[in-house]
């Protein structure tokens, strides 16, 4: 997902302010982290979680200038 989102953004179908950009964000960050955690590697487990927060707050929170 969160290959998916940076493609999109990059061919410029989506822009880094929707919130379909910061949901794939953190949906990717989220089970990237998790299935760190599933293998116990932890120091990815942390640079996810912080990505996620980021993405999820993203979400909420930045102004949106587009709906694309």
């Amino acid at each position: 997902m969160l290959l998916v989102a940076f493609v999109l953004n990059l061919f410029k179908v989506i822009s880094t302010q929707s919130k379909v950009y910061s949901a794939l964000n953190f949906i990717g960050a989220a089970l990237c982290g998790y299935s760190s955690y599933l293998i116990q590697f932890y120091p990815f487990v942390i640079l996810e979680s912080i990505w996620a927060a980021f993405g999820l707050y993203s979400f909420f929170n930045v102004p949106r200038g587009t709906s694309k």
